[in-house]
Order: C-alpha cells, then structure tokens, then sequence
C-alpha cells in the first residue's frame, strides 16, 4: 500500500505545532535538524537529519516501519499510529534522543554511494559497540548509541552502493550524537521524559526573554520565536559567535544586512545575543572595510556587499558593551562607500550590481547595474549621523555631520526630480525611474526629508500596497511578477524600514496600516523568505529567520503602543 504523505498532518501536542515541509525542527546551538526538505526546492518522502556544517546535507533518512502522522512542536518530535508512537527530543545542541513504542524505524544513510571523495562509510565500533557514519559532506560522524531494544545493523563496513543503516523494532531507544573524530560513549543517565522537559524549559526561557509581551493578539509570536531559536548554531568554522542563520533549509547562512533585522528583533530581551549578530560580519570586515556578503560555517563570499543599514540597526539596539570598537567598525565600513564606491568627484555612491543593495534583480537596475541610487544615499546620510551621535570628540562629531548634510544634499538636488526619485548610471550619466519599491526607500530618512519629498514618497507607497503589503515591484507594472523575488513579492526588510521611515516621518496612520498587514500576512502564511503579494502565499525559503525578526519587531511595537494608549 502506497504511505500517506505524514508531513501535512498533526494530532494533538501542546506548543505551536508546525509542518516539517515549513519549518525544520532542530534546537538552539545545533548544525543540524530533522526535516523533509534536503535541497533548494527539494522535499522528501521521510523526515531526515540535515546537516548545515560546510553546507547543507541530508544524512540519515528517518522511515517507520508503518504508515504514521508526524507532528512538530518546539520540544519534540513524534511520528504516531494506533498502535504505537516514535518520539524525538534535543539532549542538548549535538544529541537527541529517540524512542519508539511498538513502532520500528530504519535508519538509513540518505546517500547510498560511497566513493573515495564522497558518501557514507558505516562501521560498528568495536569500542562500545554504537553504529558510526562517517561522512565525506561535512567531514563529521554520526553516532547511533542503543540505550534499550535491539538494533540490527545494514550494510557495516560495505564500500561502493549499498543500503547502510540500523533498523529498530518494538520497544526501543538510542541516542545520535553529530560530532568529529572521537568522544567518549554516550552516557546520559536522564530519563526520555526529562530530556525533553529540558528542551522544552530552554525554549521557554528564549521566547520569554524575546517576547514577553506575547498574548492572544499575536498570535504568530511563539512560533516566530521558534524558527530564531531553532535556527541558531553555535560558533564553528568562520562563523565566530552563535549565530542565527537566515534558515536551517537551503538559505543556511548569515548575510550582511539579514543579520540587523534579527539583532534588533533580539535585542530587548538579548542584548548579548543581539550585539553577537550585528558582530558577526564585521568579525570578517576586509582590509577596504567592506563587510562579507555572506558567512557560514564553511565559506565568507565576498563577491558582493549589501547595503549600509547598520547605522540605522544601531538606533534600535540597546547599548554596546564596546562603544569604542562599534564606532571604530562602522566608521570602517562607512569608508568604504566613501572611498571605494564614489566615482571621482561626485557625492553619490554607487551599488556595482543589484546584489549589492540587496534587491537582487530589482528594476531599478534593468537600465544598467553600476548605479547611484537613492536609497543607497539615504542609508549613508542615516549612517552618517550615527557616527556624529557616536564621535569620540566635536570635531569627529562635526566631520560626520558635515559629511550627512552633504550627503543628503546631493540626494535631493541630483535625484530628486520634484516629484519621484531616479537612480543614475555611473559610467553614463543618465537618469530613469522604475516601478521598484526600492526607488521609494528614502522614506527611511523620515522627517530628515522635506515634507514634500515625504509625503510624495508616502502617497507612492501607498499605490505599491496589497492587501498583505507592500509589494516591491508595483502591482500594475509590466514586470510584476507573483513570484519575482525582487519584482513583486512583499519581503520582510523593505516593509521593516519603510513602516520606520513614514512612522519618524509622522505618516503613522499609513506605518500602523503597513505594520497590521503585514503581521496579519505572517500570521496566516507563516515566515517564508517572501510572499506573493497578491494571494499572500508563502514563497521561497519557508522558515527565514528575518522574516520572524520582522513579525516580533512591529508586533512588540503595536503592543507597547497598544499599551501606552490603554
């Protein structure tokens, strides 16, 4: 008989239940987690153990030995039937524990091929007698500890294509530890039951701390707890801190203007965690004082940059620990534009290529790539003015200010056209609109702006909304597209800084309206990389850690207006 697809179905279990296909379950401070999702768009029949060290891998495939229902929480995993149940629980950041109920399961290597450079090899170890993969993909072993019941083992020893595995049937319980060369037996003395009151009292302590405001009005609010929580490692290879990584899918890295989003949304409760995120990249800063396009456990790209957002991160994080070396950083990495991206004698600075702004294929850049765009300027001028308000002396303080108002001078005489914004080729000189969201992003510098200019941009705005947001390509374009990444869907950052930029600029029935659509939008679709702006589907990456970051952002902001006005 052909199996059910378990991955859509739940039964009862306290928490937020969550799909597998959405969100993986995993644990603060692990590499790895348990999902059907293996690859880009990839989805599996089974649940499989995934791991993000030098990439992302599946390694065991997890099948039951029957039909059953899979359902996700916070602290545990279960596969269930009838006549018997599977759970699994975090023992800590490297460990879980499984067990099972008259319900077997096969533990199989996702990869069947063993090959000099690549694959599984599958060996029992004669020091404690555990089942051992070691894997080429992540150059790591995957231990399999039977703490009760008996287990036969698959394919041990084999070389070349085989079935590697262990299969477990009636009563059982093992351990499986993701660790390198050698540790000592896996000897936990707590109790199935106690492992996961512990994981489930660790991720209470987190959403307490991130969202103590939570209520039945926020609905979302624990669940986007959750994918920060589950998404974060622990430092390992380039990535120096613990770090939340956009996603424990495919989008399993740390990208230099992702990570503000996710340091703000921690930073009332974690200041210590948050500061962690916003360092990250700047731990990477090159020697021209760009910042990494990316980092991960494996690779540091720094091919692209993205855009200068962090001194507007910086207004909403709580105090630093080292305001000496935070201002030394920024003061860095504000340079580079300075220096490095400003063609001789203009103001303006310029992105090489979409990807710099962080709006990859967005149509502002259709005309050409090497651009002065407004928006850029406009996170310059914020940036700007932080480094005054942090200057170690006035006459610091004066040279940043100077530089702001100079700045923002040039954006408004040079590209503002009275009524819209246009960018400028770099080499050529010429000037167009576009139909892009991004060309209304100086809205960020709220009441810095004109009013004119504030609230042309604001009516703008208002053309681009959907019942679910701000689409970032306007709906009626000809280059709209539902799933379009940069060219229509609503994204979690653009709504972030657009609702912050009308609320400073006093457009705050238009931020409040912005704020609600989109926390209703999360609330109904989850926290996916983007969303079709017009059905508000889910798109991409479906458990994106800046998309939570967002929803805990304006959610804690209503309610402490909420609050203030009760």
């Amino acid at each position: 008989m052909k199996r059910r697809d378990p991955l859509f179905m739940t039964v009862a279990a306290s928490g937020p239940v969550f799909s597998l296909r959405d969100i993986p379950f995993s644990h603060r401070g692990s590499w790895f987690g348990f999902s059907p999702v293996i690859a880009e768009h990839t989805y599996a029949q089974d649940v499989h153990l995934v791991s993000h060290q030098t990439g992302m891998h599946p390694i065991l495939r997890l099948a039951p030995t029957a039909e059953s229902d899979v359902t996700a929480t916070p602290h545990q995993l279960t596969w269930s039937r009838d006549d018997g149940r599977i759970d699994l629980a975090y023992d800590g950041a490297d460990t879980v524990r499984l067990r099972g109920r008259g319900l077997g399961l096969r533990l199989l290597a996702a990869d069947p091929v063993l090959t000099p450079f690549s694959g599984p090899y599958f060996y029992i170890d004669p020091v404690d007698g555990s089942f051992v993969f070691t894997v080429y993909q992540t150059g790591r072993r995957y231990r399999i500890t039977v703490l009760g019941g008996q287990a036969e083992a698959l394919g041990a020893q084999a070389l070349g294509t085989a079935e590697r595995g262990v299969t477990l049937l009636g009563d059982w319980e093992i351990a499986i530890e993701e660790y390198e060369t050698a540790r000592a037996p896996y000897a936990g003395t707590d109790t199935f039951e106690q492992v996961v009151k512990a994981a489930r009292a660790e991720f209470d302590v987190f959403a307490e701390a991130v969202a103590p405001w939570r209520s039945d009005a926020t609905p979302a609010a624990e669940l986007a707890a959750y994918v920060l929580w589950s998404a974060t490692v622990r430092p390992a290879g380039f990535v120096t801190r613990p770090a939340v990584l956009m996603s424990k899918h495919w989008m399993d890295k740390v990208w230099s203007w992702d990570h503000c989003f996710n340091a703000i949304a921690l930073g009332g409760g974690l200041p210590e965690m948050a500061w962690d995120q916003f360092r990250l990249p700047f731990d990477h800063q090159d020697a021209a004082g760009a910042l990494p396009d990316s980092v991960t456990h494996s690779e540091i790209l720094y091919n692209f940059v993205k855009p200068p957002i962090h001194g507007w991160t910086l207004r909403h994080l709580p105090p630093a620990d080292e305001p000496e070396e935070t201002y030394r950083l920024l003061e860095r990495w504000t340079a580079f534009w300075l220096e490095a991206r400003r063609v001789p004698g203009h103001e303006l600075p310029h992105y090489q290529h979409g990807n710099d702004s962080g709006w990859d294929n967005a149509t502002t850049f259709d005309p050409e790539r090497v651009v002065e765009t407004a928006d850029l300027a406009a996170f310059l001028v914020l940036q700007l003015r932080e480094l005054a308000r942090r200057a170690p002396d006035p006459a610091a303080a004066a040279h940043w200010s100077g530089a702001a108002d100079r700045m923002r001078d040039a954006l408004l005489a040079e590209l503002w056209t009275g009524e819209r914004f246009v960018a400028r080729g770099a080499h050529s000189g010429k000037t167009w609109a576009s139909s892009s969201l991004l060309d209304l992003m100086p809205i960020v510098l709220g009441d810095e702006l004109p009013e004119a200019v504030h609230t042309a941009l604001a009516a703008r705005v208002q053309e681009h909304l959907t019942t679910f947001g701000p689409a970032t390509e306007h709906p009626s374009s000809e280059h709209y597209q539902d799933d379009g990444y940069w060219r229509g869907p609503i994204w979690a950052p653009s709504t972030v800084l657009i609702e912050d930029g009308l609320r400073r600029a006093g457009h705050t029935a238009l931020a409040d309206d912005i704020s609600a659509r989109f926390r209703r939008l999360c609330e109904r679709s989850g926290f996916a990389e983007n969303f079709d702006a017009r059905t508000g589907e889910g798109l991409r990456d479906r458990a994106y850690t800046w998309t939570a970051s967002a929803y805990l952002i304006l959610a804690a902001a209503h309610e402490r207006r909420r609050r203030r006005q009760a």
